[in-house]
C-alpha cells in the first residue's frame, strides 16, 4: 500500500477535534524577516561577495603571470560565489549587495511598485558599505597582504567610467526587467552570469557596485582600485542605475487593452 492509499480519503476519517489547517489566501504576501536579519544578510553578503573578488585575484596573481588567466579566474570565482549568496540570501533580504540595486527598488516603491522603505535604505546601504569593507580586509588577512593599503591602481580614465555606465545599467535592467516579466527565480543564475560576462565586455571589468568600489579601495591587489578613482566609479554606477531603470520603463511598457 502507497503512503496515498493509506491517507484518510473522507471528512469521516478526520478526528472531531483537530483542526483544518488554514492556507494563506492566494497572492498573500508572506510575512518578511526582522530589518535587523535583512540587514545582516546584507552586510555579509556583502562582505562575502568583496572576499571572493579580492581573493581570487590574490590568489589568481600568485599562480600566474598571465593577465588573461587572472582575469578568467578571477570573473570564475566571482559568477560562482555570486550565484551561491544570492541564493542563499536572497530569500532574506533580496541579496542586493549593492546600494544602486537598493536605492532603485527605493525609486520603484515611491512609483507605487513593490519595493524597499526609506528606512529599509537608511540599514541596507551602510550594512553593504561596511560589508564590503570587511571583505576586502578579510580577504588580505586570508592571505598575509596588509589588513588595509590604499589601492594604487588608478582607474580613472572615461573609457572606464563609460564602462561603468554599460556595465550597471546592465544589471538594473536585467534584475528589474526578471522582476517585470515574472522570472525572479532565475536570477541566481542571469546575475552571477551577467558579471562574469561584464568582467569581459566591459573595459572596467564591471564593478557595478558603490558599495564593492568603496571596499576594494582598501586593498592595493588585482582587484584594488584607488581611492581618487572611486568617486568618479560611483557617479558613473549612478548614471548607470538611472540608464538601466529608464529602459526598464522603456522595454517593459504595460500594454494597452484592445480597444
Amino acid at each position: 500500500m502507497t503512503p496515498a492509499e493509506a491517507a484518510p480519503t473522507t471528512e469521516s476519517a478526520r478526528p472531531v477535534d483537530e483542526p483544518e489547517a488554514v492556507a494563506p489566501a492566494p497572492g498573500a504576501t508572506p510575512p518578511r524577516n526582522p530589518l535587523v536579519a535583512r540587514a545582516a544578510a546584507e552586510l555579509i553578503g556583502s562582505a562575502l561577495l568583496v572576499a571572493v573578488v579580492v581573493g581570487s585575484g590574490i590568489q589568481a596573481t600568485d599562480l600566474t603571470n598571465d593577465v588573461g588567466l587572472q582575469l578568467l579566474a578571477n570573473s570564475t570565482a566571482t559568477v560562482f560565489g555570486l550565484g551561491i549568496l544570492i541564493l542563499l540570501l536572497g530569500p532574506v533580504s533580496g541579496a542586493h549587495f549593492n546600494p544602486v540595486v537598493t536605492l532603485a527598488e527605493w525609486w520603484t516603491a515611491r512609483r507605487g511598485g513593490a519595493g524597499v522603505t526609506p528606512r529599509e535604505v537608511a540599514a541596507y546601504v551602510p550594512a553593504q558599505i561596511v560589508g564590503a569593507i570587511a571583505g576586502a580586509i578579510l580577504a588580505d588577512a586570508m592571505f598575509g597582504e596588509p589588513l588595509v593599503k590604499w589601492s594604487t591602481h588608478d582607474r580613472s580614465a572615461s573609457h572606464l567610467l563609460l564602462g561603468e555606465v554599460v556595465a550597471t545599467a546592465g544589471l538594473i535592467l536585467l534584475i528589474f526587467g526578471l522582476a517585470r516579466a515574472g522570472r525572479l527565480q532565475f536570477a541566481p543564475v542571469a546575475v552571477a552570469s551577467y558579471i562574469g560576462a561584464a568582467y569581459w565586455f566591459t573595459s572596467s571589468t564591471s564593478f557595478a557596485n558603490p558599495a564593492v568600489t568603496i571596499g576594494r579601495a582598501f586593498t592595493d591587489t588585482f582587484a584594488g582600485i584607488a581611492p581618487g578613482s572611486v568617486a568618479g566609479f560611483i557617479g558613473m554606477q549612478i548614471v548607470g542605475g538611472v540608464v538601466g531603470l529608464a529602459l526598464v520603463a522603456l522595454i517593459f511598457m504595460p500594454g494597452r487593452p484592445a480597444e
